[in-house]
């Protein structure tokens, strides 16, 4: 198994019976925000000790991602009460980064973030990407294709 950080390991401690709520305070008091219900997939890594993530508990995290400071994951109708949202959650792909300071917001529907994309420093995204893809600007727009490694599909 990779080595993890003191960080990442209270990430997947929250999903224990019983004592998950008390590593899901202590990962809040530190400055993370990542409730119980998200799923995470293996080899998650929150970079940086995750100081100031937030991420609402209608997101699903594949495997690999990096998350770094700063990071949100939630919606973009926050000026509507949740029963008159339409927003129904969040699914990042496997092999994703979210840089320092990105923002991935849905109004509507699931936004989905694809396979092994990348959103930039400081993006907001807005909509749902395809695989592979970098993502920069606010509003985030695809600036290009993040080359796939030896051994990925294509």
């Amino acid at each position: 198994m990779a080595k993890t950080d003191f960080y990442t390991r209270l990430v997947y401690a929250r999903q224990f019976p019983v004592v998950g709520k008390l590593f899901y305070y202590l990962l809040k008091l530190l400055g993370a925000e990542i409730p119980v219900s998200v799923p995470i997939g293996p080899g998650f890594l929150l970079q940086h000790g995750g100081q100031g993530v937030v991420i609402h508990s209608k997101a699903k995290i594949g495997a690999n991602v990096r998350i770094y400071q700063g990071v949100t994951l939630g919606r973009a109708d926050i000026y509507l009460p949740m029963e008159h949202s339409k927003f129904e959650g969040i699914e990042i792909g496997d092999d994703v980064i979210l840089s320092p300071g990105c923002k991935v917001l849905c109004k509507k529907g699931v936004l989905r973030v694809g396979n092994g994309t990348v959103v930039g420093a400081n993006a907001v995204l807005l909509g749902s990407t395809g695989e592979y893809e970098l993502w920069a600007g606010s509003p985030a727009r695809c600036v290009g294709q993040r080359p796939r490694l030896d051994g990925e599909e294509s």
